[in-house]
């Protein structure tokens, strides 16, 4: 379906386009036919899952292909824990595809907006050491190539070319359909609460190794923490979900309403943002439930604002954590939005943020009204002396000469765009610079 051209925007504001033409295709043959058609008019085309990314890896100015349509369950393997989905299918709907079966994602993030394609192909991970980001999930996929033909990749076919088009930024083609590796349903024990910064920092590697999955928040100004610490159980344990007046509260007045109002607030007057920063670990209090794994991986983010993460050996995590608690205070900043860290075990997928070496991920914020540059150069400095990697996600600095060097794989990548889009119908100005032209 050919739908009229209008203004697209990202959820972060930090990216829109007009394109020329927009498709809402809603099969596999559907997008060949937009491909095919983009080729025969000289038009680069790209495809848009739910625009969660803050880069503008998604940014279409020629055929914007939206895959909302091409959405759902393709197949599912009850003996090898597989199921096939549809690449425009959005993270939050697919534990309801998945129940039947009785099944789970290994690992999810903290927001489950995206879509499965976009999701994999930016590198969304979430936490935890012993496990990878969801892209390392990936068996299998099918894909559009520039030619309007089917690739296929799995392990019977092209096995050689998964751990490059399982995470493949959308520089290799269109996909439409993605194969997980699914494990048994489970719950998770979660135990959420505020702690003394220096004692979290003190104990964070036997924490993050003793745990199934570890996370903490900082609010700059403050020498408090917030810790989220989650346990694997049997689908059978028994569940202590949070009441809804408690979620309601937690996700909607305190993690929404009244998170909105206080960035408001710092952004208009920023010498209140340490005293803003001080309630909210006050209003976060602790917490303690057990629930169906997707309902304690991710949480509602009503709250617009923008992002920069990067990936670090896991050793270099604490240096680069002070280095920047140093940085804001040495500039005097007022930082009204936490800085987030979390883990992920080490992959071999080409441009994964974690390839090659245990990784930990140091994630700084501004409210969508601000400008975040400034902080977002100088901590991108900070994390590049720290051997960082960008999330193709979120924002950055860096071009294709600065990562080249950071990606042992880079080069095989680019040969393999070079056979699978010669004429780079898939560019856009972002993989442009991270990728070269």
């Amino acid at each position: 379906m050919t739908r009229p051209g209008g203004t697209w925007q990202n959820w972060g504001r930090t990216a829109r386009v007009r394109p020329q033409r927009v498709e809402a295709p809603d099969s596999t043959a559907a997008v060949q036919r937009a491909v095919r058609a983009a080729a025969a008019h000289g038009m680069q085309v790209k495809a848009v899952g739910a625009g969660h990314s803050f880069s503008g890896i998604a940014v279409a100015p020629g055929v914007l292909l939206d895959l909302s349509d091409l959405t759902g369950l393709v197949s599912a393997d009850r003996e090898r824990f597989r199921v096939t989905l549809r690449a425009g299918t959005r993270l939050h709907r697919i534990p309801g595809l998945l129940a039947p079966y009785g099944l789970a994602m290994p690992n999810l993030g903290d927001i489950d907006r995206q879509s499965i394609s976009g999701a994999i192909s930016t590198g969304t991970h979430g936490t935890g050491a012993r496990f990878g980001g969801i892209a390392t999930q990936v068996t299998g996929v099918t894909l559009v190539t520039a030619d309007g033909e089917l690739l296929v990749v799995d392990e019977d076919q092209n096995t050689e070319l998964l751990p490059a088009v399982a995470l493949g930024l959308g520089a290799l083609g269109i996909l439409v359909e993605v194969t997980l590796q699914c494990v048994p349903a489970f719950v998770l024990q979660a135990e959420d609460g505020p702690e003394d910064l220096a004692a979290v920092l003190a104990s964070l590697e036997a924490r993050v190794h003793a745990a199934d999955h570890f996370e903490f928040y900082w609010f700059p100004h403050t020498d408090r923490a917030i810790t989220k610490t989650n346990t694997r159980l049997p689908e059978s344990a028994v569940r202590t979900p949070a009441q809804p007046v408690r979620r309601w509260v937690d996700d909607v007045v305190i993690g929404s309403a009244a998170h909105e109002a206080a960035c408001s607030v710092a952004w208009a007057v920023p010498a209140t943002a340490p005293a803003i920063n001080r309630l909210s670990v006050t209003l976060w209090g602790p917490r303690a439930l057990t629930d169906a794994s997707h309902r304690i991986f991710a949480t509602g983010r009503s709250v617009r604002f923008r992002e920069m993460e990067f990936a670090l050996p896991a050793e270099n995590v604490r240096p680069a954590f002070d280095a920047v608690r140093n940085l804001i205070a040495e500039c005097g900043w007022r930082i009204a939005f936490p800085l987030e860290v979390r883990f992920a075990a080490e992959d071999d997928l080409w441009l994964s943020t974690a390839h090659g070496r245990a990784s930990g991920y140091i994630a700084v914020h501004r409210y969508w009204r601000e400008d975040p540059t400034e902080y977002f150069e100088a901590v991108e400095q900070i994390m590049l002396g720290f051997d960082g990697r960008p999330h193709w996600g979120k924002i950055h600095f860096l071009d294709a000469a600065d990562l080249r060097v950071r990606y042992p794989r880079f080069d095989d990548f680019i040969a393999l765009r070079d056979r699978l889009d010669p004429d780079r119908m898939f560019r856009n100005r972002y993989l442009d610079r991270v990728l070269g032209e």
